[in-house]
């Protein structure tokens, strides 16, 4: 399946405000970096900076320009393609769901390092005190979605210099946060909050696709 039949000029609706309010978010953080990241980012949920609200408010805060710029580029290459497919309503959809996803495996992660620590309460004052940032996860369910639904078309990455097909690209992605998350390697990436963006999205294709609405 080729996504050039879904092609239209512009940014779609949803991509494009989502692109909006990242944006808008990232320039107040720059002016207002405690406040914004004590009240917005995912912290631990025994933190005492937690609210359940940070699971939808983390998406949208970032750690540096960086960041925000490939998590935007890439919700640009793939969301549009995506948006154009399924719709506004059915994107956004499962934008949000992947990214809470996300969010929930990351506290889950947490969780289970606490409980198998040798000090667990060391590594739980520790974890308390370290946010979570980043539309990331989203972004890996976005990527998941992409290689399900256009699993032979071909892209071409500028470093390293190959061309994959979507398919491998979700496989090889999602092997690399796999071992990186266990181990340990990039440790202040949140590398099972992207797998988590990728399980949650898997489950919404698959259910989609169970009740016959994958492709409307």
């Amino acid at each position: 399946m080729n996504n050039y039949g879904y092609y239209r000029p512009g940014l779609p609706f949803v991509v494009k405000n989502l692109i909006i309010i990242n944006a808008i978010v990232f320039v107040v953080t720059l002016f207002a970096q405690q406040f914004m990241y004590q009240t917005f980012s995912l912290f631990y949920f025994t933190s005492p900076f937690f609210k359940p609200f940070q699971l939808i408010t983390y998406m949208f805060m970032h750690g540096g320009f960086w960041h925000i710029f490939f998590n935007m580029f890439s919700l640009y290459m793939f969301g549009s393609v995506l948006e154009n497919y399924w719709g506004g309503k059915k994107f956004f959809l499962f934008y949000m769901v992947c990214g809470i996803g996300a969010g929930l495996i990351n506290e889950l992660v947490m969780y289970l390092q606490i409980a198998f620590a040798e000090m667990p309460g060391l590594v739980e004052a520790t974890v308390n005190r370290v946010p979570t940032v980043g539309a990331s996860g989203a972004i890996y369910g976005l990527l998941l979605a992409y290689g399900m639904m256009f699993p032979n078309n071909v892209l071409q990455f500028i470093f390293p210099p190959i061309a994959l097909k979507a398919k491998w690209m979700v496989i090889i992605f999602g092997a690399i946060e796999l071992l990186s998350g266990l181990s340990g390697t990039n440790s202040g990436v949140a590398h099972f909050a992207h797998l988590g963006g990728m399980i949650f999205g898997l489950i919404m294709i698959l259910y989609w696709k169970k009740k016959n609405r994958l492709y409307s």
